[in-house]
């Protein structure tokens, strides 16, 4: 693995990002904590100010299609991502739960280890790159086995697409032109 991993940032493209769940285990398997990976998407979206093109929240991996945000970079939206999940599942699981009587799959979750430490990113230049992308994501349920139909999984952006359904995570939402207004002296 390389030292000095390079992202290219600042073109003004789109970023097809995928993270993984700590060695690719389920911790998004429960519909509650796919429900909250959005909640925290949503927030940070409109925190960092950039736009959603498409997600998928599959079992142990995301996907996401995101512009350049206009505060930070895609590097700092998925710290926000990843760190504002972490503490919110953690925080509900070290209250909720008794470590000694869950099961093994659940130890990485008590040693506070939810994500894996990178994510892969994709710089997509083209409307051709966009659709495919888009298509990747919401057939990924589908190919696992999961649903027969991509609109059958509520984690995802195809039910935009497919009927203009707003969830909790806004979908090509373009960024609001704001007025600012100088004083001349």
């Amino acid at each position: 693995m390389p030292n000095k991993l390079l992202r290219y940032y600042g073109a003004g493209y789109l970023h097809f990002i995928t993270t993984s769940c700590y060695r690719r285990m389920p911790l998004l398997a429960r519909p509650q904590h796919r429900d909250l990976l959005l909640e925290v998407l949503e927030g940070v979206r409109r925190r960092y100010r950039f736009v959603v093109v498409g997600y998928v929240v599959m079992p142990e991996h995301v996907h996401l299609l995101l512009s350049e945000p206009e505060r930070g970079n895609p590097s700092k939206v998925m710290q926000a991502i990843k760190q504002g999940f972490a503490r919110r599942l953690l925080r509900g699981l070290r209250v909720a739960c008794d470590p000694p009587q869950e099961g093994l799959w659940t130890t990485a979750l008590y040693d506070g280890h939810i994500w894996q430490a990178r994510f892969y990113d994709f710089v997509v230049f083209t409307e051709k790159k966009r659709v495919e992308k888009l298509r990747y994501m919401h057939r990924n349920p589908v190919k696992r086995g999961l649903v027969l139909e991509p609109q059958q999984w509520p984690w995802s952006s195809y039910r935009h697409y497919a009927n203009g359904e707003r969830g909790v995570v806004l979908v090509n939402e373009e960024r609001k032109a704001e007025l600012k207004v100088w004083k001349v002296a």
